[in-house]
């Protein structure tokens, strides 16, 4: 029996290699477009699905082989696909021609995990463009004022735990993480959540398991990207079904309850119930908020949403709050405890700002010239964008790759991938990438970096709605923390900071580990 299994493994590989992994590659060499080949089956991606390098170390590897290339071929799994390293191309591709990539690949599907597959992320089309104008509203900068609020609460929460709890090692991650969680706890779902006092509440929980990825998950989602039909025959779903009923539940409670009680709050569960039944104002038409193309294609929001969707949207803003915005500001803590000359030079920025203005609003937060050069910097390296896909939609034809090679044209359905992190970290746009420096986003310098090699929030209409939550969510709590608390390296912190490859999320290897000593 086990010489028949291992027979019929063998000649199914081998039946593989002849027919699929050979018919990706003859499909770059007929188009004239260079490419790694990779591994049978696993294509680029190999290390990165067996956790022994991160995803943006296999991006990176077949992106510097070819460095005369403007784009090149990526084999992810069975799948091929166009790697855009030229930033003018990907300036194109997402802006200039956006009609001809309006959507993103599906990751998973919307019968498969409808929160997910439902949500402004996954969603294609007029569908998506409706859903963008329904939810811009709630990142103007009269939202983000009030937002602000929240954060600033949350913010001082976590500082009077410090002054209590203060011990000789802080695990960062897991502090910031209760932060961001508690955020969008407030903002986005009306609740109010300590995490630092309650560490085991549900919403903590929950959000730890939703990114957590194993190597059984990362195969889940191998399965259900390249081979659609099993993963969908098999029922394979990105998240559990644990995790699902908890938002399930927690949006609709929270829904009911304000119906039945007339209570109104400023968060995202309000604009979208406002926007279901058809009073929601129609969204920027601030003087600060900068309106896109497709943005300002509808004047009005006429479609239905279904429940399914109103709690995609809260999900996913769960989801990136959290994860993402943790990520950024755990690194930009790891930054300034390796880096104390930067930390310094923040701190007398803070210091003086305080002095002045006493306290952090809104209106103020824009005068932290040096806060904001920090935070550039730490999303340079480490933004959690890695990189931006787009669909094909209708026929489009890229220049040729290099002098002498011959156009090639997209059909509908082909993959194309817009690089963020490796463009941040290519030498070619960005003087000694690996080096921490926030004055190459100074007044004076900024006008050196060339457009479309700083993107950590996307590029073109279909950039991240929330970057403006994301960035005030870093300014007030690196505010706080710095004006407070210098942050010193201790025995666990790495330097230089490597990636953790167990998953597709930014993290340092071995976590982030630092002291805060209380300032005079």
């Amino acid at each position: 029996m086990f010489v028949e299994l291992a027979i019929f493994i063998i000649s199914s590989l081998f039946f593989y290699y002849l027919y699929v992994h050979k018919k990706i590659h003859n499909f770059f060499v007929k188009r004239g477009v260079k490419f790694l080949p990779g591994i049978p089956m696993f294509g680029n991606v190999c290390n990165s699905l067996f956790t022994t390098k991160h995803f943006i170390e296999d991006l990176e590897i077949v992106y510097r082989a070819f460095p005369d290339e403007r784009y090149v071929g990526f084999i992810e799994g069975t799948t091929p696909i166009i790697l855009i390293r030229d930033p003018e191309l990907a300036k194109a591709i997402t802006v200039k021609d956006f009609d001809h990539f309006v959507n993103h690949k599906d990751f998973f599907s919307k019968d498969t995990d409808p929160l997910f597959g439902g949500s402004l992320f996954m969603m294609k089309d007029d569908k998506w463009r409706d859903m963008r104008f329904t939810l811009s509203p709630a990142f103007t900068g009269s939202k983000m004022r009030l937002m602000m609020n929240f954060m600033s609460e949350v913010s001082h929460n976590i500082m009077d735990y410090l002054k209590e709890n203060n011990s000789d090692e802080i695990h960062v991650d897991d502090l910031v993480r209760r932060y961001t969680l508690d955020v969008i706890a407030s903002a986005g779902f009306g609740l109010q959540v300590n995490s630092v006092k309650d560490k085991k509440n549900d919403f903590f929980k929950m959000g730890i398991n939703l990114f957590y990825f194993n190597i059984k998950q990362k195969i889940i989602i191998f399965i259900s990207t390249q081979f659609p039909k099993i993963g969908k025959k098999l029922g394979l779903t990105l998240f559990s079904k644990e995790v699902m009923d908890f938002f399930k539940t927690t949006v609709k409670n929270t829904i009911s309850y304000r119906e039945n009680n007339n209570v109104v709050r400023p968060d995202m569960i309000q604009l979208l119930m406002e926007a279901t039944k058809g009073t929601l104002k129609a969204g920027n038409t601030e003087k600060d908020e900068v309106t896109t193309t497709e943005d300002s294609k509808s004047k009005t929001v006429a479609r239905e949403w279904t429940e399914d969707e109103i709690i995609g949207q809260v999900f996913i803003f769960f989801a990136a709050g959290f994860e993402s915005s943790a990520g950024a500001i755990t690194m930009a803590i790891h930054e300034l405890a390796v880096n104390p000359e930067v930390q310094e030079k923040l701190y007398q920025e803070i210091k003086q700002f305080e002095k002045i203005n006493k306290v952090l609003s809104y209106e103020n937060v824009s005068q932290l010239k040096y806060m904001d050069c920090v935070i550039n910097e730490t999303l340079r390296k480490w933004t959690a964008a890695i990189f931006m896909d787009r669909v094909c939609t209708k026929p489009y034809e890229l220049p040729p790759p290099r002098k002498g090679g011959k156009p090639y044209l997209l059909n509908p359905g082909d993959i194309v991938y817009n690089m963020v992190n490796v463009i941040h970290m290519d030498e070619k746009y960005h003087p000694k990438p690996e080096v921490f420096d926030p004055d190459r986003f100074s007044d004076e310098n900024k006008h050196k970096i060339q457009p479309f090699t700083f993107v950590p929030f996307g590029m073109g209409p279909r950039n991240c709605i929330a970057s403006r939550f994301a960035i005030l969510e870093m300014k007030v709590f690196l505010y706080d923390l710095v004006l407070h608390y210098k942050v010193v390296k201790s025995k666990r912190t790495s330097d230089p900071i490597r990636l953790h490859s167990n998953d597709f999320n930014i993290r340092a290897l071995g976590g982030t580990y630092v002291k805060f000593e209380p300032r005079d």
